[in-house]
This record gives structure tokens, sequence and C-alpha cells, in this order.
């Protein structure tokens, strides 16, 4: 939520701004940092709330912890280093982790479901686009979990498009891609429930 608040500082900035209409200031750039901070702000959120559970998880060593868990690999030198009491089993799995997921970014639904598998056996996205449903419209929408799906995926693209291709058209080099106040605002409103929806869903016991 810090995170995202920043994003929406940014926005704001460039609301701000717009009556000036700078020629040396490109206000629409607001909008595209705020669209780049707001899905790093997801990610990230991500990645520390994996390495949260599953370091809770396996020091209950419970045989009711998700399968993908139970059968994580650690290498060898690891195991050692657990057996001569260098580290314990939870803080062995969630380093590890923590350096297998180092270089990789969640910005695909498929990414998502497959590391939360490690934190729960639930169906991640089927239960979320329920959730949000219920939550956020009351049920009057027909979002399901393909369409969520297919929300997040459209938000994380346009900001690969942002921070990889400047945000150019396909094929020139000099226009970028129309962008806005209420564009951004979406994109941010809709990464805030999306992670509202997984915390929930991680949560739930039933």
């Amino acid at each position: 939520m810090t995170n995202l608040s920043y994003a929406r500082r940014m926005v704001e900035a460039g609301r701000m701004l717009t009556p000036l209409k700078s020629p040396s200031i490109d206000i629409d750039d607001f909008y595209r940092a705020a669209w780049v901070q707001a899905v790093a702000a997801i990610d990230h959120w991500l990645h520390e709330e994996v390495l949260r559970r599953v370091s809770e998880l396996a020091a209950k060593d419970s045989p009711d912890m998700p399968y993908q868990l139970r059968v994580y690999e650690l290498p060898l030198h690891t195991i050692e280093a657990v057996r001569r009491g260098a580290v314990t089993v939870p803080e062995a799995v969630v380093e590890h982790l923590r350096d297998k997921l180092a270089a990789q970014s969640l910005q695909h639904p498929g990414k998502i479901s497959e590391i939360l598998k490690l934190v729960t056996e639930k169906k991640v996205w089927y239960e979320a686009a329920g959730w949000i449903n219920r939550s956020f419209f009351q049920g009057r929408t027909s979002l399901n979990e393909k369409k969520l799906r297919s929300r997040y995926l459209e938000i994380t693209q346009r900001r690969n498009k942002i921070a990889h291709d400047a945000d150019l058209i396909d094929g020139d080099l000099e226009q970028r891609r129309p962008i806005d106040e209420a564009s951004v605002n979406d994109a941010i409103d809709w990464i805030e429930r999306i992670a509202l929806a997984i915390a929930h869903v991680l949560d739930d016991e039933g």
C-alpha cells in the first residue's frame, strides 16, 4: 500500500502540473512512472509475501504444508549447512528461494500461480476473482479467473512497453502510446484489488 500510495502521488503531480503545459516537461511521463511503480509494488509485495509465508510454513514442519513446499529441493551444500547447525531448515529454504526469485519478476499470472503453490493449494486466481466481484462490485460484474488474469497481464505488458520500449508505438521512433490520469488510476486500482484479493485468499482458512 505504501508503494501504491507513491504511485498515486505521481499521478497527482502530473494532474497538478498539467495546466502549466511547459514544453520542457512531458506530463505523461509522470503517468508512465506511476504505472511502472504500481507494477513494481505488487511484484515486490508478492516476493516478500511468499518468502514470509514459506518461512512460517517451513518452521511448522507440518504434514499439511502445500505439496510443492514439501518436495522443495535444496542444494547439497545447504543441506550440509543445516546438518552442521549453521542454519535452520526455514532459514535455508528461504535463503535458497530468495536467491532463486531474485532474478524473477512476478508479472505474469502463470508465474504467480506457480510460486504461490509453495504456500497454498488453492486456485488463487479463481478465488481472487470471486472475492473482487463480491467485495468491490457486489456481484454485479462477470469477472472470472480468465478475465482477471487478462486484466493483470494487460497492465504488466503496458509496464514492459514503458520500461523497455519507452512506450513508443510499434514501428515509430518518436510517437508514444497515449496515456492519461484516468487510465493509470484504473491500473493502480486494479493492482490494489488484485493484491488485496490474493492476500484474502491466502489468509482465508475456509
